[in-house]
């Protein structure tokens, strides 16, 4: 498994959600608690997006561009950045800024997960929430900004498209059809952000590179094996100095450095099942002697095992 689906799958979205939105200008929501990953996106007309105190300024969502916001802290979606909120949403609870029954209704449910007038000439927008959790999702998330845009093209309109369409819809599966085609829009979105943005993490540039990114894959294949670098150097067809050598250049720690730290992020949340004992985590991550494994740990994440299981829970 390649390491951006390593992540993805690791990360276990749960509570994914999908709404749409079709109203005419002016419209504005503010979202006050939102989830750790939100994906915006306009099918018609354009949107403002801001991330209150995080971003320098709003960014401008033309038709068909995919916007990725991290949290925490609250953000707001609006037809242009002067129109004042008309919409808080906190978690899932909705409330008119000025209580008007005009504006209640402009907010009127029109559709399974849709909302708004349905007016000629409304924006028409898309947002989906992801409730991560876990280092894992830690890791995820860190690959983003607090405001990532990606700007249309083919491939993520035609994902676009097909997800406003189930999303108007309610037939038996519809939640499990809507968590998939999230899933696809989130994949081809960061997939397109990473190849294009010079602050994608060193790791994603370096699966550019055959033997690193072979190595890498093979790293994330499995993290338990008992990894050596003359033993990753021999798979990828490469001598020892030299492997060792570009991949601390590509990915910016030496390969050893990157499994140990990998195989913390995937104990941290093996630890947070209070039923699996530290022991079993030092296994199943690749270490025979828990000791050995609780030092390791210690010195990642500056605690033991047994201190951050209680410190979570």
């Amino acid at each position: 498994m390649d390491v951006l689906s390593d992540l993805l799958h690791r990360a276990r979205a749960r509570n994914t959600w999908v709404r749409q939105l079709i109203q005419r200008p002016p419209w504005s929501l503010t979202f006050t608690d939102p989830p750790p990953l939100t994906v915006v996106t306009t099918l018609a007309g354009h949107a403002s997006v801001r991330t209150d105190g995080r971003t320098a300024a709003p960014v401008r969502l033309a038709a068909g561009d995919v916007a990725l916001i991290t949290g925490p802290g609250p953000h707001t979606v609006a037809d242009a950045p002067s129109t004042p909120p008309q919409m808080v949403i906190h978690g899932r609870r909705k409330s008119v800024v000025d209580g008007s029954a005009e504006d209640a209704h402009r907010h009127r449910n029109l559709a399974p997960r849709t909302y708004g007038d349905g007016l000629p000439g409304a924006t028409i927008m898309l947002r989906g929430a992801y409730d991560l959790s876990g280092d894992v999702g830690d890791r995820l998330l860190g690959m983003l900004p607090p405001l990532a845009v990606v700007p249309a093209g083919p491939t993520t309109r035609a994902a676009l498209d097909l997800l406003a369409t189930e999303a108007t819809r309610d037939d038996p599966g519809q939640d499990a059809v809507l968590d998939r085609l999230l899933d696809l829009l989130l994949v081809l979105a960061l997939r397109a952000w990473c190849a294009r943005a010079e602050t994608a993490p060193a790791w994603y540039r370096a699966l550019a590179d055959p033997a690193i990114g072979e190595a890498l894959h093979l790293l994330h294949e499995d993290p338990a094996r008992r990894w050596t670098v003359a033993g990753l150097a021999a798979r990828v067809g490469m001598s020892r100095a030299a492997f060792a050598a570009r991949f601390t250049a590509l990915v910016g720690e030496p390969p050893l450095t990157y499994l140990t730290d990998w195989r913390m992020t995937l104990a941290a949340d093996l630890l947070r099942d209070a039923e699996t004992t530290v022991a079993a985590v030092a296994h199943e991550v690749g270490y025979e002697d828990p000791f050995a494994f609780s030092v390791a740990f210690k010195r990642t994440r500056g605690v033991s095992p047994s201190v951050w299981r209680r410190q979570i829970h």
